[in-house]
């Protein structure tokens, strides 16, 4: 059978940087030109970043992209990198829609394009337009309508982006229909938890129902609150694993493949109207090589270890495309700004990362050894900044008691950190969990401060698991455990008054997380969540404290996304909103 060397750059590229973008997609072509790659592919969007969200609704900047793929293909012939054919995705534009009520002003498209002898060989759009979660693609992009296909060394080769793959018909039967010997689809698919199981059993399906070999190239890096993990994969067309790429690691997969020999041109409408649109880039096979790049399966990560990397790789690449070489995190002595301030030092070093000790009258001698104990472990930058003084003279004047009291201490060191960010240059991580956010356990303008929220999205029981596995891995390192152990074991507490503690307020974490869990990730209603097995006290407690805290958690800072449902686009509730439960409610 004939022979191909693919060649899958799974790598980074930053919204709206379609200059660094391109810089990107020569470089790693002329890495795998190198290697001897017979046919060189990068993720969806890879030229425009992903996802451009209400850019694709500016003209400019789909004129810019389109205008950047045809210097694209004249820069790479060149720097003699024209005789290879390159898939690049970028952000394309219908040239026959025509306008109507619903349909995204210019029709723009999530395409991508062949790019070989300094010409586009072949341009395509997305099939099916994802509408669910975090993607609005009905919002923003028409459809495409063609199965390409290109004849690369002999071998017919499929095209297809993303959710061409995870929903049913379109370009995957069309592939068996076509008779191809490969679909390569490329992608720019977000990270959640587990969703590299759900991609292994998605990838060897679709092969299985394409008849043919199955690349699935995929994006790493993070873009605001989206992180994203790579783990490319090739499959047989009997759905064995061929090779697969690292989680979170930028680079070149290079796979030799053989592969059916192309037949007759495959021409006409194949499965869901799709028109077959066929290029012959290079019709003769490969004489026969020694093949020298077999497939790999790069380890698989752990649970803990996998979440962990995915806040580390969404802090890090947050801060960099955004410009911000420093954080600022206010150090309580408790777990969760423990767990931030370690995330910081593994995604910027310790020498960018500075905290704060803030301490009142009322926090506890173990609080603030705890806070320096980490400092001393990480080798953070670190300084103590009492709000005694500040706290004292608002008293005076406002002679406030109570709830607004507790607020007034953390709002005081809300307003430290962000005069120090001011004054400093570094950027405020807010220290919040999923499970405070979920509940308004948070004080506006005052824990809730900050530029970004590295774990808004894990539950606090995922705290305290991602707490020990991070001390763990740094112990099997051979390095010191960077959270105090005191840290992970007492009871956490605001310290907003004396011998406070969270349970005051909230039900003991392990109930309150596995509800919800059944609430907010699984959308259960009251009935099914006490069917569970929960109290319904208890649950209608816990619902009334989720569904009036909307109004804080829209105003918290973006954070990254590892779960199906985080707050934001996942999860989009009305913040005026009298529906409970338990049947609406009047004033």
């Amino acid at each position: 059978m004939p022979q191909l060397r693919l060649a899958l750059n799974q790598i980074d590229s930053c919204v709206g940087d379609i200059a660094g973008n391109s810089d990107a997609i020569v470089r790693w072509t002329r890495h795998a030109a190198d290697q001897g790659a017979h046919l060189v592919a990068f993720p969806e969007m890879a030229l425009t970043g992903y996802p451009v969200e209400d850019l694709a609704l500016r003209s400019s900047f789909v004129e810019a992209s389109r205008s950047a793929l045809t210097e694209l293909a004249a820069r790479l012939v060149a720097e003699g990198l024209g005789e290879v054919p390159v898939v690049v995705g970028y952000l394309d534009r219908s040239e026959k829609a025509q306008p109507r009520y619903g349909q995204p002003a210019g029709a723009p498209q999530n395409a991508a394009a062949v790019l070989h002898r300094g010409g586009v060989v072949l341009s395509f759009a997305k099939h099916h337009l994802p509408n669910y979660g975090v993607f609005d693609e009905f919002r923003y992009f028409v459809p495409g309508d063609t199965l390409p296909v290109i004849r690369v060394r002999g071998i017919d080769v499929a095209l297809a982006i993303c959710e061409d793959l995870w929903q049913d018909g379109g370009r995957v039967p069309a592939t068996r229909t076509a008779g191809a010997g490969l679909l390569l689809s490329v992608n720019a698919s977000p990270y959640e938890v587990a969703k590299d199981d759900t991609r292994l059993e998605l990838v060897r399906k679709r092969a299985q129902e394409a008849g043919c070999t199955l690349a699935y190239l995929a994006m790493i890096g993070g873009q605001d609150e989206l992180v994203f993990d790579g783990d490319s994969i090739v499959v047989s067309a009997e759905g064995e694993v061929i090779t697969r790429a690292p989680q979170f690691e930028e680079g070149c997969v290079l796979v030799d493949l053989e592969l059916p020999a192309a037949g007759e041109v495959p021409s006409g409408t194949a499965d869901d109207g799709l028109v077959i649109e066929h290029r012959t880039i290079s019709a003769e096979p490969l004489a026969p090589y020694e093949p020298r790049v077999r497939g790999e399966q790069a380890p698989r990560l752990g649970d803990d270890e996998e979440i962990y990397t995915a806040l580390v790789v969404g802090l890090r690449a947050y801060l960099a495309k955004n410009g911000f070489r420093s954080v600022l995190i206010g150090l309580s002595g408790g777990i969760d700004s423990a767990l931030v301030a370690a995330i910081a030092c593994d995604a910027i070093g310790a020498q960018h990362v500075y905290g704060v000790s803030m301490p009142s009258r009322y926090s506890s001698e173990h609080s603030k050894g705890d806070a320096a104990e980490l400092a001393r472990r990480t080798g953070l930058n670190f300084r103590t900044v009492p709000i005694g003084p500040m706290f004292d003279a608002y008293m005076e004047a406002l002679h406030l008691t109570g709830l607004a009291e507790e607020n007034l201490q953390a709002r005081l060191r809300g307003t430290t950190l962000m005069g120090i960010s001011n004054q400093e240059g570094h950027l405020v991580l807010a220290p919040g969990n999923k499970s405070e956010l979920a509940c308004g356990y948070s004080t506006l303008y005052g824990d809730a401060v900050g530029g970004f929220a590295p774990i808004k999205d894990v539950f606090k029981t995922k705290v305290w698991e991602l707490a020990k596995w991070c001390n763990a891995a740094a112990v099997e390192r051979g390095q010191t455990p960077p959270i105090p152990e005191n840290s992970i074991v007492k009871p956490p507490s605001a310290e907003l008054r004396p011998g406070q503690v969270d349970t005051d307020s909230l039900p003991d974490y392990d109930v309150l997380d596995r509800v919800l869990d059944l609430y907010v990730e699984q959308d259960q209603g009251r009935a099914a969540i006490v069917a569970a097995g929960f109290d319904e006290a208890l649950v209608e407690r816990i619902l009334r404290l989720v569904d009036t805290a909307e109004y804080k958690r829209r105003q918290y800072p973006p954070g990254t996304k590892i779960t199906a449902k985080g707050f934001g686009k996942d999860r989009r509730l009305p913040i005026t909103n009298r529906w409970r439960e338990h049947g609406p409610t009047r004033g």
